[in-house]
């Protein structure tokens, strides 16, 4: 009961920021991030403050279980979904882009480009993880509307014997050189 007593007082005497400082940082850069968005909406901090905490946890727990936590690289967000991106290391990214710009670039005799069959495939292997390894595919192609060239790949990623499955909806506006992802 005394050791109790004495717990409970320790506890509180010590500042709320000691207490639940991870939190607080979660919660702070969050915050940050929302309120450095160009276009926030009502809300976004909010928002960012939970994303944050949470995120900020998830992190922690996945350090502990020794899980790979990985960002997407920008400069191939218009080629890798994040569901793809997040389970690659940057080199890995590099890679995966790679494959999938190789499969949607197609160049005739002439030097012109062309629409990628469905069925084209590439596929690449980790030089930075043992039994990490994928591959981009053609899967299917849309019909041209609005000058818009239209294709689906699908990316397919194996990190230790478990396959992860994306597909993405990609389009090459009239006039411009290669096939980018679109919402």
């Amino acid at each position: 009961m005394l050791a109790t007593g004495a717990a409970a007082m320790a506890f509180s005497a010590v500042p709320a920021q000691a207490q639940f400082g991870k939190i607080f940082r979660d919660a702070q850069r969050g915050a940050q991030r929302a309120e450095g968005c160009e276009e926030g909406r009502s809300g976004d901090t909010a928002r960012g403050i939970l994303g944050g905490i949470l995120g900020g946890a998830a992190n922690r727990t996945a350090r502990r279980a020794r899980l790979p936590i990985y960002s997407p690289v920008s400069a191939f967000t218009n080629q890798l979904t994040t569901e793809i991106a997040c389970i690659l290391d940057p080199k890995e990214q590099e890679k995966a882009a790679e494959a999938t710009v190789a499969v949607t670039s197609v160049v005739d005799e002439e030097g012109n480009d062309t629409q990628p069959e469905v069925g084209r495939s590439a596929a690449w292997t980790s030089d930075t993880r043992e039994g990490v390894s994928g591959s981009s595919t053609v899967t299917s192609r849309e019909a041209s509307s609005g000058g818009n060239d239209c294709i689906t790949v699908t990316d397919v990623v194996i990190v230790e014997g478990e396959e992860t499955r994306a597909e993405k909806r990609m389009c090459r506006l009239a006039g411009s050189p290669r096939y980018a992802i679109v919402a």
